[in-house]
Order: structure tokens, then sequence, then C-alpha cells
């Protein structure tokens, strides 16, 4: 139901002229504004029509069943709530709603739990774009020599790597197909392993040949060092043929690092 009442101003002429909603904001006593609020509350959690009964026993209200289904009669009447059917509770409608926003809300009630929901989905959110980065610095490497790049994410035991199609073009790797199957098992079994047993920090490390335990691979050499993401330590790196090109592949791995550091 909608009607237009008048305050009036001391003389007798109206002063504004207001919905039904902006009427019965001003008479709501504080039973029917938390008789609202209960029921809207009730409903967004469970999407049910809100009887009497269920108000009762949730304890918020010391008054008898007849009194609650009175005030929401008058509610409904006045467009805040509405029922579905006969034998139903009652459900908001948009007024009520828009009553409800305007006059009762309190974010600050569910702001502990907004609060811990929202850092546990940003701690993904950014663990995820880290590993988003370092895969497209991965991704620039590989675009840039004949070789495997590499990186193991912060957080996780994983290793990606890209570039297997660069290193079996190489002529050592055309000339021995078994080497190919062992850079192949290195990079798929053994590679997080080796990573965690051999020196890494800052610094770029070199390990050439057989010194770096790889009997899968002796004619190959590998290149890593560390980058840091948001306070977390990983390691990138560059596998390919002992003929490598020491120097570019070197330049290439600390401007990696750098652009991983610059974010």
């Amino acid at each position: 139901m909608f009607f237009v009442c008048h305050w009036m101003t001391k003389r007798g002429r109206p002063l504004v002229a207001l919905s039904s909603a902006e009427c019965y904001t001003r008479t709501m006593d504080a039973r029917q504004s938390k008789l609202l609020v209960a029921i809207i509350d009730q409903f967004i959690e469970t999407a049910l029509p809100v009887g009497s009964k269920r108000l009762l026993e949730a304890g918020e209200f010391c008054c008898s069943s007849a009194t609650l289904r009175s005030e929401m009669a008058r509610l409904e009447d006045e467009g805040f709530l509405q029922q579905p059917h006969v034998s139903a509770g009652r459900v908001p409608t948009a007024e009520g709603y828009r009553m409800y926003v305007r006059d009762y809300l309190e974010p600050s009630r569910n702001e502990i739990v907004v609060r811990k929901r929202f850092e546990s989905l940003k701690e993904h959110y950014f663990k995820r774009k880290d590993q988003e980065r370092v895969y497209e610095a991965v991704s620039m490497l590989v675009h840039m020599m004949p070789n495997v790049a590499f990186a193991k994410v912060p957080h996780k035991s994983l290793v990606y790597y890209l570039g297997l199609s660069n290193v079996l073009k190489q002529p050592e790797f055309q000339e021995d197909p078994g080497l190919v199957s062992g850079v192949a098992e290195v990079l798929e079994e053994h590679l997080s392993t080796i990573l965690d047993c051999i020196e890494i920090d800052d610094k770029v490390r070199y390990y050439i040949g057989d010194e770096h335990l790889l009997p899968q691979i002796p004619s190959c050499s590998l290149i890593v060092t560390e980058y840091v993401v948001r306070g977390q330590k990983g390691v990138i790196g560059i596998l390919g043929p002992m003929r490598m090109d020491y120097a570019y592949n070197t330049v290439a791995l600390e401007l990696a690092v750098d652009l991983l550091r610059a974010h």
C-alpha cells in the first residue's frame, strides 16, 4: 500500500510530501524496526519465508507470537513485507530492503568475518599472480635463447619449464637421442630435487658437466640464481648443452630476476 502524507509547519502548511515508506520511518517504533531487520537478516541467510515462530525461537523478542504476527501484518500493509502464500511467513519487498540498507545496515557487524575471508582470498590471489609472473619470466627467457628455461615457484615444489623443443634442435641432441630422453627425465622427475640440493643464492651459479651431479645428462650445463617475489624466494635458471653461450645467458637471467623484483 502506498499513500502520501504531509508533515505540517506550525502554520498548518505542508512542509514536504513523503511516500508511505518515508512516513513510516518517522513513526516506526523500536520493536517494528528490530522486527524488520530480523526478518530481512533471516531471509538473507535462509532464503525461506520468516514466521513468528522462528523469530521467537531465535530469542530476540520477548512478546507473544500473536503480537509479532500483528506487527508483521502492519509491516506488510505498509509495503515492507509480503506473504508468498497464506500459510507462509513473510519475505522483504524491495521497499523493505531499501529501508534496511538506508536506516539499519551495519557493515561493521560482519567486518571481522568479511576481512578474514578477504585476506584468505587475497593471499590466494597474490600467490596465483606470483605464479603467473614467474611463468611469464620463463616464457620470456625461452624466447631469447635456444635452451630450456625453468623456475621453481615460492610456496610450491612446482617447477615450470619451457623450451625443450629448443634444445632438441641443437647438434648435441640430434647426434645423441639418449641425451634427449635424459633431459626429459631430469625435467619431469628430478629437477625440483636437484635444485633443493645445490647451492643457490642471489649470485648466478654455474653447474657444468658432471659437476652438477646429473648423470643422465653429463654433457649439459645448468645456470641458476635466486629471485624474490613479495619477500618469497624462488629459483630461476637455464638448462642447455655445455656449449651454451654463458655470457649471453647470464645477462638474460639477471634481467629476468630484475623484472620479477621490479613488480
